[in-house]
């Protein structure tokens, strides 16, 4: 059996190693959508994301505020606010690149977002430098304070905030939100790789 020239061979290897390249990222590319789907559906069926989505008219479903009002007119967004957009550019942008060969395969480093990154997307339309989206995992402050009302003046149209407490000790409930599901997901995107 003739061996073939050392110039051969190493374009063979080279081709025959783009094709393996090319296949290993069809399949990453694949395994990727997949659960960057699944993340997306599960953020979007958080009963916190389904309250927010359902804008200043719906009920507190998350019950994050004991069952009264919402957090969309709570947190005092525009009443044509899309208060979740930022949050899935972030999930939408998730992506891997090759990062090199080893004796098993193909290498790939997926890009993945950390809390901060959501948080530092999420501000309250109150409070430059707070977060809504932390909020909901350590607490929204003036609870007491905040009164459901349909056609008020405020920028949500559906709730205010008033001077004196008028609901006592009424007090928001911390939820596990963001840091709980990119939790759940980042071993499952590292495992990708």
């Amino acid at each position: 059996m003739s061996r073939l020239p050392y110039e051969v061979q190493q374009i063979i290897d080279q081709q025959v190693s783009k094709l393996i390249r090319k296949d290993s990222e069809a399949m990453m590319q694949d395994k990727l959508l997949l659960l960057k789907s699944e993340l997306i559906e599960a953020f979007l069926n958080h009963p916190v994301t389904e309250e927010i989505l359902a804008g200043p008219e719906a009920s507190n479903t998350s019950g994050t505020l004991g069952g009264y009002g919402n957090l969309f007119s709570f947190i005092g967004f525009e009443v044509d606010d899309k208060p979740i957009a930022e949050i899935l550019k972030i999930f939408e942008s998730i992506d891997f690149v090759f990062s090199g060969e080893v004796s098993s395969g193909n290498n790939f480093k997926v890009t993945f977002p950390t809390a901060q990154d959501i948080f530092d997307v999420t501000p309250m339309p109150w409070a430059t430098g707070r977060s809504w989206a932390k909020g909901i995992e350590t607490g929204i402050s003036g609870l007491g304070y905040y009164i459901f009302r349909k056609n008020a003046q405020s920028r949500s149209e559906h709730g205010i905030q008033t001077s004196v407490n008028p609901r006592g000790s009424a007090q928001f409930s911390n939820t596990k939100y963001i840091s709980d599901l990119l939790n759940k997901y980042k071993m499952k995107f590292l495992k990708l790789s």
